[in-house]
């Protein structure tokens, strides 16, 4: 759910032949193409062929990183499960806009593949912080497969989210509130879960199912953190819109950026693999083995 990507295009027909996801997500917030249900390019339209690109756009991400073992894997595949059971979802009547939460997924999604871009081309600059320590945690081994998992959510909700929901605009143009259909994501999140989880387990690390993890995860749910980290976003984002000058607005910036950075280093903390054990080898070994089971 990164900017929104016109040169996507209009359906296609191979996956060959969709165009490379653009990366706007630096002219964000200060600019953005708007949404218009009008418009010949299905992103900007937000129709759901934009988002079967962007699933596409996801396995072709996703595929490599499962092949190497890359921790990077972990958040990925959520990610793209989160986004086929939304695409499933939305074949019925769910949302009030539904157009129009296509394309926020669309924007969102694009943040997350340009942070991944810039940090696999060595644009580190680029990279938001959290971002940093995420990719940084991934590509050391550092956490373990929930750490992966959290720092990746973490990172892509209270970094990015507050950023795309203040550039596409809280309220609908006749004034009433977006947050309905905003909150309505989380029961896509809540079906989507367990099954996740339990597909990290079986491909890339079983520990993650294991209970009474050393974390201060212990006495919450995954599902309940992520919304109560969407909750957060909104709110946010809502700071951002209500600030009266762009230096207020630029101290709210800083304070997302700020807090993401103090979780992430939070998640390493309490998810890193404890020194004399092998570190993250087992996983390893059992991710050679299991990555391509169904």
């Amino acid at each position: 759910m990164g900017a929104v990507t016109v040169a996507l295009g209009v359906p296609s027909a191979a996956v060959a032949d969709d165009p490379p996801f653009v990366g706007w997500s630096a002219l964000l917030p200060s600019l953005a193409l708007p949404y218009d249900p009008a418009s010949p390019d299905d992103c900007i339209a937000g129709r759901s062929q934009c988002v079967d690109k962007t699933i596409r756009e996801m396995t072709r991400r996703f595929d490599p990183l499962a092949a190497s073992c890359d921790h990077n894997a972990i958040f990925s595949l959520t990610y793209l499960r989160v986004t086929q059971e939304y695409r499933r979802t939305i074949e019925e009547p769910f949302f009030d806009d539904t157009s129009f939460v296509n394309y926020e997924d669309t924007l969102f999604a694009d943040y997350y593949f340009s942070a991944y871009d810039s940090w696999a081309e060595g644009q580190i600059a680029d990279v938001p912080p959290a971002w940093r320590i995420t990719f940084n945690a991934a590509s050391r081994h550092t956490v373990s497969a929930l750490g992966d998992l959290f720092l990746g959510i973490s990172a892509h909700v209270q970094r990015d989210l507050p950023f795309v929901l203040y550039s596409i605009g809280l309220v609908a143009p006749d004034g009433t509130s977006r947050k309905p259909d905003h909150d309505r994501v989380n029961e896509i999140l809540n079906r989507v879960t367990d099954p996740a989880i339990a597909e990290i387990a079986r491909r890339f690390d079983p520990t993650i199912e294991y209970t009474n993890l050393p974390t201060m995860f212990d006495d919450m749910t995954v599902f309940q953190i992520i919304v109560a980290w969407r909750e957060e976003a909104w709110r946010t984002a809502e700071a951002l819109a209500a600030a009266p000058t762009p230096a207020a607005r630029a101290l709210v910036a800083a304070q997302i950026e700020n807090n993401a950075a103090t979780e992430a280093r939070m998640i390493v903390a309490a998810t890193a693999y404890p020194p004399l054990i092998g570190g993250s080898a087992a996983r390893d070994v059992y991710c050679r083995i299991h990555h391509d089971d169904p």
